[in-house]
């Protein structure tokens, strides 16, 4: 555990809850309309929403902290533009949180926080996948998993990522010695 990287093993949470937050407020609205107490009902996706927001911090100081070490094997563009996919996701994310949280208010002002917070439940969605999808670009494309290479093992996790990565004949040829 000691020497592996600490993000790619924290970036999961933000992803699942970003995942589930707009499951719940779906949920939720349905429950809610159907004439469940608003306040308890509700209590569920802002827990998320804070949840996500918190775990999104996480992963984005983790990322900061081992960006040094990344930015020896991977070129400057691509990492600057996952940090800032992760910089807008944790603000977007923050402000869900914060919305969710006036929804538990009666009255106008907490259903039209509830409303807001599942259009903006979604648009967190998309923003969690855009920094999912620069952050595969980095290990898979750019080979940021090379910077934690063992010694012993020059290939490390990029190498067999690579290779995985090839297609079938490719793999095939190199088993062969071809």
């Amino acid at each position: 555990m000691f020497g592996m990287p600490l993000h790619p093993m924290v970036v999961h949470f933000p992803v699942v809850l970003a995942l589930l937050v707009p499951i719940s407020i779906v949920i939720a609205l349905l429950v809610i309309r159907k004439g469940a107490a608003a306040r308890r009902v509700w209590a569920v996706p802002v827990a998320l929403a804070v949840a996500l927001t918190l775990s999104a911090w996480v992963a984005t100081q983790t990322g900061e902290s081992q960006e040094d070490r990344v930015e020896r094997v991977v070129a400057r563009g691509a990492l600057h533009g996952h940090e800032e996919s992760a910089e807008r996701f944790l603000v977007l994310s923050g402000v869900l949180a914060l919305v969710a949280v006036v929804g538990l208010t009666r009255g106008t002002v907490g259903r039209a926080a509830r409303i807001v917070s599942a259009a903006g439940a979604f648009g967190v969605l998309a923003a969690g996948a855009q920094v999912g999808h620069t952050g595969g670009l980095l290990v898979y494309r750019h080979g940021a998993a090379s910077a934690y290479a063992t010694e012993g093992n020059p290939g490390g996790e990029a190498g067999r990522a690579t290779d995985v990565m090839a297609k079938p004949d490719d793999r095939d040829d190199d088993r062969r010695g071809r």
